[in-house]
């Protein structure tokens, strides 16, 4: 059976899309409105880019704002994620001998990243491991802990982890660190739109999301956000009219070294008011805890075919997107391979210290029949 908001996206009505979590999936009335924007753009360019822009990229900001609780100033556009993590990067002036301490399950073009960074300036960057299944949220805390140390510059973690789907606690860890006087980044690629997202209750320094996953924004659109008191501590990633100029609207210097970088299509940036309503109209919240009930259950029977533990204790550390466990001797490459060839099933087959999963992705989209046609098919291949 089909749900009925599969016919709202623009997938191959063939596969069963259970990889959500890599680039999201657009509907299609947020798909339009884009091609709107692209159109509106081609019609006349220099209208929308030289006079109308600064009027839509506020616009387009202050409905994220509403959505994320934060002061539309506080937040600038940016491509993806991973470019928010290479804005406060590059901003840091780290020295010899600074750590940057992340957890072992960041996502590896950011790990890329701040190892580069850290060659250039002599700093470290450290992996605290995190023992899964953890038994409590304060139990990861005090395990993460044990990775600062007196040259501890700044806290890196993912809220939602790229390798597993596993929740983190970064409200607490958030809160531990504001005590110690120490920075906080958070990378929010696969939360917002995930989970309800209050980045003024979350307490982080900055925070970088992506609008193109789970919020289901056009590929492009995602966004970077710093505390106001820690604004000037933000340079240009990339260097334009922003750097010599403020604003000529008036807004502050962080909005001006970002809001306009060079020419590009901001069809992906103004269309995120719409992906916002399609999820408003459509009760998203109701629909995500619908796919959360699917996941859990499939994780469940996927471990008992498997034998394999699962790395949650229950459902409450993941939501949409979670690893469920694979006997150690599978051939990742065949199993994937297969899954897509004779199944038609889009699901990544993944490792992480030396164990192997099935990294699934749930949404509004996906059925109990898809789930149950990707257990079936795990009871085979196996």
């Amino acid at each position: 059976m089909t749900h009925p908001l599969r016919a709202l996206f623009l997938l191959d009505p063939q596969v069963i899309f259970l990889n959500h979590g890599s680039f999201g999936a657009c509907p299609r009335p947020v798909f339009e409105a884009y091609q709107a924007w692209q159109l509106r753009l081609e019609t006349q360019p220099v209208r929308l880019l030289n006079r109308e822009y600064a009027a839509c990229e506020l616009e387009s900001r202050q409905a994220l704002a509403a959505y994320l609780n934060v002061d539309p100033d506080d937040l600038v556009f940016v491509p993806n994620a991973t470019h928010g993590v290479n804005i406060l990067m590059r901003s840091l002036k780290l020295e010899p001998g600074d750590e940057i301490l992340a957890t072992d399950q960041e996502y590896g073009a950011c790990n890329s990243a701040w190892e580069f960074y850290c060659q250039k300036t002599g700093a470290k960057y450290l992996h605290q491991p995190i023992s899964l299944p953890a038994l409590s949220k304060e139990s990861v805390v005090e395990e993460f802990w044990q990775g600062v140390t007196p040259r501890t510059r700044l806290i890196f973690l993912s809220h939602i982890t790229s390798p597993t789907g596993y929740r983190l606690p970064v409200e607490a860890i958030c809160c531990r660190a504001k005590e110690a006087g120490l920075l906080t980044l958070v990378d929010g690629a696969h939360a917002p739109g995930q989970l309800p997202l209050d980045l003024t209750a979350l307490g982080a320094d900055f925070y970088t999301g992506n609008c193109h996953k789970w919020m289901m924004a056009p590929k492009g659109a995602a966004f970077f956000y710093a505390r106001r008191e820690l604004q000037p501590l933000i340079e240009p990633l990339v260097v334009s009219f922003g750097w010599s100029r403020l604003d000529p609207a008036g807004g502050s210097r962080f909005q001006s070294y970002f809001k306009w970088t060079g020419t590009k299509d901001p069809a992906a940036i103004f269309s995120v008011p719409a992906a916002i309503r399609f999820a408003q109209e459509h009760d998203w919240e109701t629909v995500r805890q619908g796919c959360h009930v699917f996941l859990e259950d499939a994780i469940a029977r996927i471990s008992d075919l498997s034998g394999e533990p699962s790395i949650f204790v229950d459902g409450s550390s993941f939501r949409q997107m979670g690893a469920a466990p694979l006997p150690p001797a599978t051939d990742l490459g065949i199993l994937s391979k297969r899954l897509y060839e004779e199944y038609h099933i889009e699901v990544p087959c993944t490792g992480w210290h030396g164990r192997k999963f099935l990294r699934i992705s749930v949404q509004g989209y996906n059925t109990q029949e898809d789930l149950d046609t990707l257990v079936e098919a795990i009871k085979v291949l196996l």
